[in-house]
């Protein structure tokens, strides 16, 4: 990876497509203008530089807003059976070292902005505030700190220890049981610098417990958690895979469904009505299916909700899109590998969505999901200066996106193949 010194003058990327984002088709040789951390303009033609500037020649590329993923897991990656030992062994330090790696890996792979959906010791933060002080290199993070659950739920840190060993925890590591304690762990993570919200609202595929789909908060629960959140400015992302924690969770104003597996008919119909996005992350599915077909990769209860689960998520996928619920792209990296995360854009149009399509949820859609469109997720004079590129037009092959040869952030280059 090669980081510039720095933008003197302006910058002219000679661009032969450009994926602008602000419609779905390609212009052809245009000028992009950046001057310092912004695109001053966008042109048709290929403008000539003036003296001191610097022209980038990508007229062999298509050009596109800096990716964006919605669902990321920066401080672990799954690696079988070690991974739950980890939380026995490993310290702080040893997260936020591992977040700041993966952190650089992301932004190589073409995405410049993330949303951190769950840590153990808020490391996320120090890493957001590390990388946007120029102490660490990796994409813009929005990040939710711990996750907050029911006790036993899915993001519940004392499943699976014994009774000797099993911590005391509520609302400050994130298990709460009532209202007030619902109201207590959001004013915690505001607290500790959290961005947005996360809860699990369903049991989950890879906790040590059994249930994978079943509702894990009561409607008062959830509405305290929204409420408050709203008070504080922050949005709410939602693990869920049964379809009863997700309608009780949509209800009470959630901003995103992260997997929504058992979505039916009546839950796609809320969240067009409610304007809630839908986070597929299809490529968590297909990892989990896959290494559940392997003896001991993961604990004897967690084998069998990979198996059913994790298959389903790409139909899903499928019927939501059909039927016009709202999109942002998502990978849960850090199940998968990162870096692998522009893999989730071959199984979305695998589905049936158009590369177009897949496209804009990554760019615009997340964009409007942060509720950053006046920044960031097309390339547009004022927005910031975050521009990826591939060789050749993904239009018609969407496995492009998996071989970024051009990463600007902030107007400063990270990769230039």
């Amino acid at each position: 990876m090669t980081v510039s010194a720095g933008i003197q003058a302006a910058t002219f990327i000679h661009a032969g497509n450009v994926f602008t984002g602000t419609s779905k088709t390609l212009q052809q040789e245009v000028t992009i203008v950046v001057d310092g951390n912004k695109i001053s303009s966008v042109q048709r033609g290929y403008k000539e530089p003036g003296q001191g500037d610097t022209v980038i020649d990508l007229k062999h590329a298509t050009v596109m807003p800096g990716l964006m993923d919605m669902h990321v897991h920066l401080s672990m990656q799954h690696g079988g059976p070690q991974t739950y030992l980890d939380r026995f062994s490993l310290n702080e330090a040893d997260y936020a070292l591992r977040a700041a790696n993966y952190a650089r890996i992301t932004l190589d792979a073409g995405f410049t902005t993330v949303r951190n959906l769950g840590d153990g010791f808020y490391e996320t933060v120090a890493l957001r505030n590390a990388i946007s002080n120029g102490y660490a290199t990796g994409p813009r993070i929005y990040t939710v700190g711990k996750s907050i659950a029911t006790t036993g739920g899915h993001a519940d840190p004392s499943n699976g220890i014994s009774h000797q060993l099993r911590p005391d925890v509520g609302p400050e590591q994130g298990v709460v049981n009532g209202e007030v304690e619902a109201r207590e762990a959001v004013r915690s993570r505001y607290q500790d610098g959290a961005d947005l919200i996360k809860i699990t609202a369903t049991g989950g595929v890879l906790s040590v417990a059994k249930s994978g789909q079943n509702p894990q908060f009561m409607t008062d629960e959830l509405e305290a958690i929204v409420d408050t959140a709203k008070d504080y400015g922050m949005t709410v992302a939602v693990h869920a895979h049964g379809r009863e924690g997700m309608k009780r969770a949509i209800e009470a104003g959630v901003d995103s469904i992260e997997h929504g597996t058992y979505m039916d008919d009546e839950i796609r119909d809320l969240m067009k009505k409610n304007g809630t996005y839908y986070v597929p992350t299809i490529l968590a599915g297909k990892f989990v299916a896959d290494k559940a077909k392997i003896d001991g990769y993961f604990p004897a209860l967690v084998r069998p909700k990979a198996a059913a689960i994790g298959p389903l998520i790409q139909n899903t996928f499928a019927q939501a899109y059909e039927a016009g619920v709202k999109i942002a792209f998502g990978t849960d990296s850090g199940v998968s590998a990162h870096g692998d995360n522009a893999q989730e854009f071959s199984l979305m149009v695998e589905a049936g969505m158009t590369p177009e399509d897949a496209l804009l949820s990554a760019t615009v859609n997340s964009a409007n999901l942060l509720g950053i469109s006046d920044i960031l997720g097309t390339l547009e004079q004022g927005k910031l200066a975050d521009i990826v590129a591939v060789s050749g037009n993904p239009l018609e092959d969407i496995s492009l996106m998996e071989s970024i040869s051009f990463v600007m952030k902030d107007g400063v280059i990270y990769k230039q193949q």
